[in-house]
């Protein structure tokens, strides 16, 4: 037996910064067409408090989702110091594809996986590009489709891509396209015999009956606004709900899966979702093994990087293994538990070893 584990990562972050007052000269609708006042900015202030969210990142105009995931890749690849002609496989989580600056239209034809591979200038026929879509937790998704490849015998070495550029699919006729921004997080994993480290556990659900249209496309909220043009929308109220009844139970069903006392664990690197939807989340799960969470047990970087859906992760892991993020670092020999949620509605979980 052996495992699989992450020897190199690496994140884009977009160089357009928009803060919270940039949209206070937005005029914001309710679901319903009715105008929403705006006295002094609260919308932006109560908006900060809910979700903790001070600014976030937009890509350049000339930039697509798989621009951002390929300077991604180049850094994963460059801080892993393999050849990436070994690769095996290529998988590009996303949710929306390249949209271009100014269009509608999303283009994954051919996919981001396969366009990423062209730009990396790999010829190897068997090294396999593919899209996933997962809703949030794709890229996470993503490190399990590649450990289970592995342990298949299908290879050792995958290229896993988070990436997204959710300001173009954004009403900004709507108070929740202030969560949503650009960003792209990548990872280069190998699976190595005989090693004890890495992935230790895995989980993952799929709740849709009634949860399937909490994220779905919309028309604006602007009432004059045309029907055949969609945008992103979120029931905040039912994701918020769902999250806490059911992410927690994911996570104790990954962590107990290793048999390792949850003393032990170091960090819990969650989809940056939402700032007190996080912290419920990590004190539902700790209140399950009867104890408060440690201190400083979930870095964030969703104040300032804001909600960039499958990138999250995989941006917040690479900061803090680059000493980026103050206060937080994992060491060798430390347990991390990876968690996301998001649109389907999906849920999973990893424990790892570093």
């Amino acid at each position: 037996m052996g495992s699989t584990k992450i020897v190199g990562m690496g994140s884009y972050i977009p160089s357009i910064v928009k803060t919270n007052d940039a949209f206070r000269s937005s005029i914001f609708y309710s679901a319903d067409g009715v105008e929403i006042d705006n006295p002094d900015g609260i919308i932006q202030e109560k908006f900060k408090e809910i979700t903790g969210i001070e600014e976030r990142r937009y890509a350049s105009n000339d930039l697509n989702a798989s621009d951002l995931g390929f300077e991604a890749a180049l850094k994963a690849i460059a801080a892993s110091n393999i050849d990436p002609e070994t690769l095996d496989h290529i998988i590009v989580a996303h949710n929306f594809g390249d949209v271009t600056y100014g269009t509608i239209q999303t283009d994954i034809l051919p996919s981001l996986a396969a366009r990423i591979k062209a730009k990396l200038q790999i010829v190897n026929p068997n090294c396999i590009a593919y899209d996933l879509l997962f809703g949030c937790p794709g890229w996470v998704q993503g490190v399990i489709h590649a450990d289970a490849f592995f342990k298949a015998g299908l290879g050792s070495r995958a290229l896993i891509i988070g990436t997204e550029t959710l300001s173009r699919v954004l009403d900004h006729h709507d108070r929740d396209s202030m969560i949503f921004s650009d960003g792209a997080g990548a990872c280069i994993l190998e699976y190595r015999p005989g090693d004890h480290e890495g992935i230790l556990a895995t989980a993952c659900a799929t709740h849709s009956a009634a949860e399937w249209k909490f994220l779905h496309l919309g028309k604006s909220n602007q009432p004059e606004a045309t029907e055949s043009i969609r945008f992103i929308k979120m029931n905040g109220r039912k994701v918020y709900e769902y999250a806490m009844q059911q992410v927690p139970i994911s996570m104790k069903q990954c962590w107990d899966k290793t048999g390792v006392p949850i003393e032990k664990l170091s960090k819990i690197i969650i989809h940056q979702a939402n700032e007190k939807m996080d912290e419920g989340i990590v004190n539902r799960f700790y209140r399950l093994y009867k104890q408060p969470p440690p201190k400083d047990v979930m870095p964030m970087s969703i104040h300032k990087l804001g909600n960039s859906s499958v990138a999250t992760v995989p941006t917040l892991l690479d900061l803090i293994l680059t000493n980026k993020l103050e206060g937080h670092t994992i060491n060798k020999g430390d347990y991390i538990l990876i968690a996301s949620v998001g649109a389907g509605m999906h849920i999973n979980a990893i424990a790892y070893k570093f």
